[in-house]
């Protein structure tokens, strides 16, 4: 949850210094640019010690094999209060991607909002990669289609982000599992392969406009 907590905090930092503010194109290039630098620290460490590459580099590339229902209830509690703030913020997400002048005209205190917002992110966030490990490119591809058939109502989007996540995680990890039978890839190998042409197609819409 730490690592999750300075992850969001410099990733909303870096963000708000690019040209325009915090707009969703500068959040995914400072997000995709602290992932290249983790990911380096991270293959740096691997390669000094060999220990442990052969401990975690499984457990790196993202995966729900082997995990078992004991984690599942340790981490649950974060889940269950992250995914509850998340869904009780609807209204004032929905508000406060108005813009921050129109969601203080309307009386809303933003700096809240934004605060319990990004605690929601972090308990979900944090809980997730403690089970799984860092599976990518769910959290980037659902919310923007489910944006099609919901409009910009958070109330609506969040539930569905949630249902449809899990619907696409599960499909990627049958996929996993059939690819190169009889053995099985790690989900988060097959993510990247579906949301980096997504990735791509979002930054070009977004340099567009």
């Amino acid at each position: 949850m730490a690592g999750a907590a300075i992850a969001a905090i410099t990733v909303y930092g870096l963000g708000s210094l690019g040209r325009g503010g915090l707009t969703p194109l500068n959040l995914t290039i400072a997000g995709a640019a602290l992932t290249a630098l983790v990911s380096s620290l991270t293959t740096g460490i691997l390669i000094i010690s060999q220990r442990t590459l052969e401990e975690i580099r499984f457990w790196l590339a993202g995966s729900v094999a082997g995990r078992d229902m004991e984690l599942v209830i340790q981490v649950m509690p974060y889940l269950l209060v992250g995914l509850m703030l998340g869904l009780v913020l609807g209204k004032q997400l929905t508000t406060l991607s108005l813009g921050d002048a129109v969601a203080k005209g309307l009386g809303q205190k933003t700096i809240w909002v934004k605060v319990m917002a990004a605690m929601s992110v972090v308990l979900l966030a944090g809980g997730s990669v403690a089970i799984a490990g860092p599976i990518g490119f769910i959290g980037l591809i659902v919310p923007h289609i489910v944006r099609f058939w919901t409009g910009a109502d958070y109330r609506w989007i969040l539930p569905y982000s949630a249902l449809c996540g899990s619907i696409l995680l599960l499909l990627a990890d049958i996929g996993a599992r059939l690819i190169i039978q009889p053995q099985e890839l790690p989900v988060g190998i097959v993510m990247p392969l579906l949301g980096a042409p997504f990735f791509i197609y979002l930054t070009r819409s977004q340099v567009k406009r």
